[in-house]
């Protein structure tokens, strides 16, 4: 049987302070094994939570909601999605908390695969970086047999900008700087047609350019590739822009396109 949460949070404290004890000061220590006490005391009233904790009922919040409108109205297609899930749809959308693929195309549970990432990049297919794309790609193409392939652009991406200023020495970051540099190659377009444009200007043109990139880096992995030129998979490219409420999308396929 799988441990209890609280469980494994509390070991996962002990190790920190095992670990990492000499370069702990007093303060942080004393406050994880405040914590490391909380939780054990709470190990089994793990939904009664304290009058100040407002995320966490905010969270109970949402699920009963779900449950009460969603999910008990509609036993019987809940049953058939407990039995297997059959997407048509794989969509590839940024980590933005403005751009839920599910709230803005308005998917039913079943109907889309979903990976989210800073600035909905694809990167080319590598069996060693970035694997967990690969992954999703993978399981999506080759055990759920989806029928499309949805990479979703949207206004404004914070990813995109991080990208056009690079290199930008006043803020460094560990991960997102290498991970945007994934769309290297959209940015020299823009730069290169668009260069005397206004920054806001580039930065659409960047967005949209991005997932044309990533679009075509889909089809650097072999069962995409295969299954596009088979006719069962069809590439979207998709940009939905928050500030006037517009979706606008198009598609990739080896036989003429109709719109």
């Amino acid at each position: 049987m799988a441990k209890h949460s609280a469980e494994v949070v509390v070991e996962g404290l002990k190790k920190i302070l095992l670990n990492v004890q000499e370069e702990l000061d007093e303060k942080v220590q004393s406050k994880v094994e405040k914590l490391i006490a909380e939780l054990q005391g709470r190990e089994h009233h793990h939904r009664h939570h304290p009058p100040c904790d407002h995320d966490a009922q905010r969270l109970d919040d949402g699920f009963h909601f779900f449950k009460t409108h969603i999910f008990d109205k509609h036993q019987e297609c809940f049953n058939e999605l407990a039995k297997a899930q059959h997407p048509k749809f794989l969509v590839f959308a940024c980590s933005d908390s403005r751009v839920s693929p599910s709230v803005v195309l308005n998917f039913k549970p079943g109907e889309a695969f979903v990976g989210r990432n800073i600035a909905n990049m694809v990167p080319q297919f590598d069996r060693v970086r970035h694997t967990e794309i690969g992954s999703v790609i993978e399981y999506a193409v080759k055990s759920l047999e989806v029928d499309n392939i949805l990479i979703m652009g949207h206004s404004r991406c914070g990813g995109i900008e991080r990208l056009m200023s690079l290199p930008d020495q006043t803020q460094t970051y560990d991960f997102i700087d290498e991970w945007v540099k994934i769309g290297l190659p959209a940015k020299k377009k823009v730069l290169e047609e668009a260069g005397d444009l206004p920054i806001e200007q580039q930065l659409t043109l960047c967005e949209k350019e991005s997932v044309k990139n990533s679009m075509g880096n889909l089809l650097t992995y072999p069962f995409v590739r295969s299954a596009v030129v088979n006719g069962t998979l069809t590439l979207r490219g998709g940009y939905y822009d928050f500030v006037n409420g517009d979706f606008e999308q198009w598609k990739m396929c080896t036989k003429p396109c109709h719109p």
